[in-house]
């Protein structure tokens, strides 16, 4: 059985964890900003874009295929 870190994606590449301070650079948007996205309650929420995942008590992260995902679909 592989590890959380060894899992692999459709394109047999390894699974990529994005944190916080990467997310925010790829994107070019603030912290706060993310978390309006995810928020359903903000006007600016948005239902596509990538949901975190729980690596710890007190960190998430998230997949970077889900991110390049997302950006492609804004881009179309």
């Amino acid at each position: 059985m592989l590890k959380p870190c060894e899992q692999t994606n459709h394109s047999n590449q390894p699974l990529r964890i994005l944190r916080m301070a990467e997310l925010t650079a790829l994107l070019g948007i603030s912290r706060s900003s993310i978390y309006e996205k995810l928020n359903p309650k903000s006007r600016y929420y948005d239902a596509d874009f990538p949901k975190p995942i729980r690596l710890g008590a007190a960190s998430v992260g998230w997949r970077s295929t889900s991110v390049d995902e997302w950006i492609v679909s804004r881009t179309v």
